[in-house]
């Protein structure tokens, strides 16, 4: 089994600081891909991710909600929204999403969506590792 980063990553790259392994990337390009990536193949499920997100963002793949319930003020972003999302992210670089959009208090969402785009994408041809190579990969690390 491995962790899940959700569509309420708003691309905050603590996770990234705290992997053991350095299997967390940013996905680029970031309109088709609006979130950060765990390599299921890669990931030792340790969890050092989980409390990092202040998204609440990442979960075990078998704990992902079928029907996340927001509490209000959370931001989904999936490449089919249009909306803008702003906000610093761990290292205080300024995060912009076009893809994003704040849910509303009690709306239900399905995060299990999530988990195939996760796979999909380290799959031969995906971003994957090569994410980490450009300069937008870059820039979201800010390492």
């Amino acid at each position: 089994m491995t962790h899940i980063i959700t569509s309420l990553c708003l691309r905050d790259a603590g996770c990234v600081d705290v992997c053991p392994v350095e299997c967390i990337v940013p996905g680029v390009p970031q309109d088709k891909y609006p979130w950060f990536y765990i390599d299921p193949v890669t990931c030792i499920d340790c969890g050092a991710c989980v409390p990092e997100c202040p998204f609440t963002a990442i979960f075990p793949e078998d704990d992902v909600p079928a029907a996340y319930t927001a509490k209000g003020g959370e931001w989904i972003s999936l490449p089919t929204i249009s909306g803008h999302y702003e906000g610093p992210n761990h290292h205080g670089v300024k995060v912009v999403l076009e893809t994003a959009r704040q849910l509303a208090p009690g709306e239900q969402v399905d995060l299990t969506a999530d988990i195939k785009p996760n796979y999909d994408f380290f799959l031969p041809g995906g971003p994957g590792y090569g994410a980490n190579d450009t300069d937008e990969g870059k820039a979201a690390l800010h390492k």
